[in-house]
């Protein structure tokens, strides 16, 4: 008999354990590899010396009717580097601009990013803090 917990497992098979593990351990290494060949496609778009700063999960624009599935996870990323801001649809690149370029604005969760004097893009990111976060990264490599 397995032992699952204080109180769970009292009669439970080993073979029923074994039987809801090795899916779950399937699934867990398929979800694995697919997130680190998502890494693997965007450290490739890297400028040689190039480091990534941090990435942040950016709510889909999606209507009411269609939202994403929720095992999917995040479905775009904005990407910052030493170099400048890139923004990711899963394994795809959306566009990427160097910091000389850009502008950025924070507006609470919202995160404005102006290229050459037009709108590049206004995402709300996932989580608070995450747009001032960004503006200060942006800051200190001589953005306004």
């Amino acid at each position: 008999m397995a032992v699952l917990g204080p109180g769970l497992g009292a009669g439970v098979p080993w073979w029923l354990v074994l039987a809801l593990a090795v899916p779950a351990a399937a699934l867990a290494g398929w979800a694995g590899s697919r997130i680190g060949r998502q890494d693997a496609i965007r450290d490739n778009e890297l400028d040689p010396g190039e480091q990534v700063l941090g990435t942040y999960a950016v709510r889909p624009p999606y209507t009411e009717h269609t939202p994403p599935s929720p095992h999917d996870g995040p479905q775009y990323h904005l990407r910052v580097t030493t170099r400048g801001v890139q923004m990711w649809e899963r394994a795809a690149l959306l566009w990427k601009h160097p910091w000389p370029e850009v502008r950025v604005l924070a507006d609470g969760q919202r995160l404005r990013i102006h290229h050459q004097g037009q709108e590049a893009g206004t995402m709300l990111l996932e989580h608070p803090g995450a747009a001032q976060a960004v503006h200060l990264i942006a800051q200190r490599h001589g953005v306004v």
